[in-house]
C-alpha cells in the first residue's frame, strides 16, 4: 500500500513510518519542520526529499515533501496515487489552544479540511485522522463514542469540528473517513512533546521540579505508542468502518499522583534521579478525569491495548537514558 503521512516527522508520524517501512510500505512524509527534523527522520530510515511531488504510484521506499497542510494546491499534488492517508499534522494541546485560538483553529479545522479535500479530487480511498479525548470535555468517564461532545477548550473544539468534516465527507463524498480520538501517548521518541511522561523525564534528567498541574489527582489514560501504531494501521486498513469514531486508549484510569510513583520506582531501579514535585495552579481548559472505554475499537478493528504501564514507562525511561538524539533535545 502507498500511505501519505502528514506530520510525519513528529513522534507518533516516526513511530508509525518506521512499522510501514520494516513491512515494505511506500510512504510519502507531507512535513513543515515546524516540530521534527529531516535528520530525526532520517534515523527512521532513509529518505528522498521531494520538491515537486509525482504520483505516488511510481513511488518506491520512503519520500519527504517539505510542505504547510494549509497550502491546499500543495497537499493535493502531493497525494496523488495515496491509498491511504494518515493526518497527524495539528496544532497540539490545551495550553496554546487557550493562548491562541485562532492559530489552532486554523491548523486544525482549514488544516484538516484541506486534507479532505485533496483526497476527495485525488480519489484517496481513506483518511485516518488523529482526534483526541478533547471533543467530549468535562464528562463522567469512560469516554466512550456515543456521549455528546461539550468542548472544553478551543483545542478540543477544532478537533471535534475535524471529527465533523470527516464524516461529511464520508457521507456526502463516499471518503471512508475513520477519526481515532488518541489517549496520552508515551514512548521512545517523545523528546519534543510535551505531555507528561516525556516532560517529567526531561526535567528529572536535567535536575529540574516535576510541574504537576493541581493536586495530582486528575486521571488520563496513558497508551503506548507501538499500541498506537497498531490502532492506525487498523484504522487504514480494515473494511467497513468508514465515518466511524474510536477511542484509543488501554481502558485504564491513572491518576497523575499514580504516575509519577511509576516513574519514581523504574528511574531509581534503573539508577536515575527522579524530580521533586511541585504543585502549581491547575490550567484552564484540563478536564479533571479521563479514561476510555475502548470495546467498539476491539470490536471493529481487532484492536487493543497490549502493554502495561510500567512496562511502556521503563522502555520510555531506558531510551531517554540511551538515546543521543534525546540528550540533545
Amino acid at each position: 500500500m502507498r500511505w501519505f503521512v502528514t506530520g510525519g516527522c513528529g513522534f507518533i508520524g516516526r513511530a508509525l513510518i518506521q512499522s510501514l517501512v520494516e513491512r515494505g510500505e511506500t510512504v510519502r512524509v507531507y512535513d513543515n519542520l515546524s516540530v521534527g527534523t529531516r535528520g530525526e527522520l532520517a534515523g527512521v530510515a532513509p529518505f528522498v526529499e521531494v520538491e515537486s511531488p509525482q504520483s505516488m504510484e511510481d513511488s518506491t521506499g520512503l519520500e519527504l515533501v517539505v510542505g504547510d497542510i494549509l497550502d491546499e494546491p500543495s497537499v493535493r499534488s502531493s497525494v496523488r496515487g495515496a491509498d491511504v492517508i494518515v493526518h497527524l499534522a495539528a496544532n497540539t494541546g490545551v495550553g496554546p489552544s487557550v493562548e491562541n485560538p485562532g492559530s489552532d483553529c486554523r491548523t486544525n479545522v482549514l488544516g484538516t479540511l484541506a486534507i479532505l479535500e485533496s483526497a476527495r479530487h485525488r480519489g484517496v480511498k481513506r483518511v485516518v485522522f488523529a482526534s483526541s479525548g478533547a471533543p467530549l470535555g468535562e464528562c463522567e468517564p469512560p469516554l466512550h463514542e456515543r456521549l455528546a461532545p461539550r468542548p472544553a477548550s478551543p483545542y478540543g473544539a477544532s478537533k471535534l469540528a475535524g471529527e465533523g468534516y470527516c464524516s461529511a465527507y464520508f457521507h456526502s463524498f463516499g471518503v471512508e473517513t475513520v477519526a481515532l480520538r488518541f489517549g496520552n501517548v508515551y514512548g521512545p521518541g517523545s523528546m519534543h512533546k510535551g505531555s507528561v511522561v516525556a516532560k517529567f523525564i526531561r526535567q528529572s534528567l536535567s535536575g529540574e521540579e516535576w510541574e504537576v498541574y493541581g493536586d495530582g489527582n486528575q486521571t488520563r489514560d496513558f497508551v503506548y505508542v507501538a499500541d498506537l501504531v497498531d490502532a492506525i494501521q487498523r484504522a487504514g486498513t480494515t473494511p467497513g468502518v468508514g465515518g466511524e469514531v474510536f477511542q484509543i486508549a488501554t481502558n485504564a484510569e491513572t491518576t497523575v499522583n499514580q504516575l509519577i510513583a511509576v516513574m519514581q520506582q523504574v528511574l531509581g531501579e534503573m539508577g536515575a534521579p527522579a524530580g521533586r514535585v511541585l504543585h502549581t495552579a491547575t490550567r484552564t481548559g484540563d478536564v479533571l478525569r479521563n479514561y476510555s472505554d475502548t470495546s467498539k475499537a476491539r470490536e471493529q478493528l481487532g484492536w487493543q491495548a497490549e502493554h502495561s504501564l510500567r512496562e511502556g514507562i521503563a522502555k520510555t525511561i531506558a531510551w531517554f537514558l540511551s538515546s543521543p538524539a534525546a540528550k540533545a533535545a
